[in-house]
């Protein structure tokens, strides 16, 4: 995957390594999602995948209109954590308990970390 896209940035080309290495290993199923969390400068985008039939069970991001409001004037971890907890609470209500956590080559540390918090909170086993 990383070694047919040619990408500049060496940064860049170290995630996307890291990626595809990770995505070797790691495939959500219906009953248990693969949670995957895209983090850029401004926002926080997670989604649950069932990668068997190609289909995005749940979404959530700061920019959506019912978390925009709530999130509005905190700090982008507490914002994480609020869209963790926010897409645990979807996944709950679609009676999905246990999901596989996806980090999408990013490092497990603030933000993304702050996400999986805020998913186990909601009551999500990973």
């Amino acid at each position: 995957m990383a070694g047919h896209i040619k990408i500049s940035n060496p940064k860049a080309r170290k995630r996307a390594k890291r990626k595809a290495s990770i995505r070797l290993r790691v495939t959500g199923t219906a009953e248990r999602p693969r949670l995957s969390v895209f983090r850029s400068a401004r926002h926080v985008y997670v989604q649950a995948v069932d990668d068997i039939s190609g289909r995005v069970l749940a979404a959530a991001s700061d920019l959506e209109e019912t978390l925009s409001k709530t999130v509005a004037g905190k700090p982008k971890k507490e914002r994480a954590r609020m869209i963790g907890e926010a897409i645990g609470k979807k996944l709950i209500a679609q009676n999905i308990q246990a999901v596989v956590f996806d980090r999408n080559g990013f490092i497990y540390h603030g933000r993304v970390k702050e996400v999986a918090d805020g998913a186990r909170l909601a009551g999500l086993q990973f």
